[in-house]
C-alpha cells in the first residue's frame, strides 16, 4: 500500500498526537509488539500492526484478540486494497469485469446503496479523480479542467453492473476504476468483530488508524474515546462506546497546499474537485463500522446543511461536525 510515504505520514501523526480519535488513558506501542499491563487486577493486552495503510491497535483482556483481528483485517486488505496488485479490486480495475468473492461483492453492493442514499455524494468510482489529483501516489497536482471533465465521464456508481447470480462485477465503461478507501476499513472492522464474537471474545477496543470499534465494555465501564478538533488540536468531546464504532473524515488526513489553498484527498464526485464544504471534519457513531465509515465520508462531502438529510435517513446514527 504505497508503504513508505503512508507509513511516514502515520508515524508523524502518532508522534504529534494528531489522531481525530484519541484513546483516553493509553499510549502507543510499536507495530507487531505486545504490551501487557495490570490495573486493579485486570490484565489488558495490547498489540499493534500496520494494515490497510495505517496502524491498527487492539486492546483486550484476551491475549489472542490481537492476532485474530490482524489476521482477518489482512484477509480483507488482500481482497480490497487497490495498492495490492493481485487484490480483487486491482484485478477488477484492470479487467473491467470480474467474478469476485462474496465479501467483495457485498461491499461493492453496499457502496452502491450508499451512493443512492446520498444522492451520489458517496461514490467509489471517483477513483479516477483521486488518481488524477495525485492522491494515490502522493504526487500532488492541480489537473486542468479538460482532464477533470474527461474523467468525470467515468464517474457514477450507476455504471457498475452487479450480476447477483454469480458474483460478477462489471463496469459499463472502459477506464473506470473503484476505490473502497471510504468504506473498506469499516467493513474490515465489522468482520473482525464478528470473528472475535465467534471466538467468545466479549471485550475489545480496535483502533484502526483513527476509526474505532468498541466491543463490549472496557475495564472501567464503557470505552472512552475523545473527539479532537483537527484545527485547534484540542479535545472537543469525550464519548463512551459499547458495541459501537466511531469514524472521522476530514481535510486534515491527506492534503496539499497550493497558493495558500488546501486541497484534501476526498474528492467531490460531482465536481471532480477536492471537497470544500466549509467544515473541517465529521465524526459519525453507529452500530456498524461500515456505516460509520461511509457516512463520515458522505457527510464531509455534503457539508453541514445537507447532513440533515442524512440524519433523517439514518435516525439511529450520531453526527458531530467540526
Amino acid at each position: 500500500m504505497a508503504f513508505s510515504a503512508r507509513l511516514r505520514k502515520y508515524l508523524i501523526i502518532f508522534l504529534i498526537l494528531g489522531w481525530s480519535l484519541t484513546l483516553i488513558g493509553y499510549f502507543v506501542f510499536g507495530p507487531n509488539k505486545y504490551a501487557c499491563f495490570k490495573k486493579k487486577n485486570i490484565r489488558l493486552y495490547r498489540a499493534n500492526r500496520l494494515l490497510m495503510g495505517t496502524f491498527w491497535e487492539v486492546t483486550s483482556t484476551h491475549k489472542e484478540a490481537g492476532e485474530i483481528v490482524f489476521s482477518e483485517a489482512k484477509r480483507i486488505e488482500n481482497l480490497l486494497s487497490k495498492y495490492i496488485k493481485e487484490s480483487e479490486i486491482s484485478r477488477l480495475n484492470r479487467a473491467g469485469k470480474l467474478k469476485v468473492s462474496p465479501d467483495t461483492f457485498y461491499i461493492i453492493k453496499k457502496s452502491k446503496e450508499f451512493w443512492q442514499q446520498s444522492n451520489g455524494a458517496f461514490d467509489i468510482t471517483a477513483a479516477v479523480l483521486v488518481e488524477l489529483w495525485g492522491f494515490s501516489n502522493q504526487e500532488y497536482k492541480i489537473p486542468d479542467q479538460a482532464s477533470i471533465k474527461k474523467n468525470l465521464n467515468l464517474v457514477g456508481s450507476d455504471k457498475i453492473i452487479l450480476h447477483e447470480k454469480d458474483n460478477v462485477v462489471e463496469f459499463k465503461l472502459s477506464g473506470m476504476k473503484i476505490d473502497l478507501g471510504g468504506i473498506a476499513k469499516g467493513f474490515a472492522l465489522d468482520c473482525c468483530v464478528r470473528i472475535l464474537k465467534e471466538n467468545n471474545i466479549n471485550n475489545c477496543l480496535i483502533n484502526a488508524g483513527g476509526q474505532v470499534y468498541a466491543l463490549g465494555k472496557g475495564p472501567k465501564g464503557n470505552w472512552k474515546v475523545a473527539i479532537q478538533n483537527p484545527r485547534k488540536r484540542q479535545i472537543s468531546k469525550i464519548i463512551e462506546l459499547e458495541d459501537k464504532s466511531v469514524s472521522t473524515s476530514g481535510d486534515y488526513e491527506q492534503f496539499f497546499l497550493k497558493n495558500g489553498k488546501r486541497y484534501c484527498h476526498i474528492i467531490n464526485p460531482k465536481t471532480g474537485y477536492p471537497v470544500d464544504s466549509g467544515i473541517f471534519s465529521v465524526t459519525v457513531i453507529d452500530n456498524s463500522a461500515l456505516t460509520a465509515d461511509a457516512l463520515s465520508t458522505t457527510a464531509f462531502i455534503l457539508g453541514k446543511e445537507e447532513v440533515e438529510m442524512l440524519k433523517r435517513k439514518f435516525p439511529e446514527t450520531e453526527f458531530f461536525i467540526n
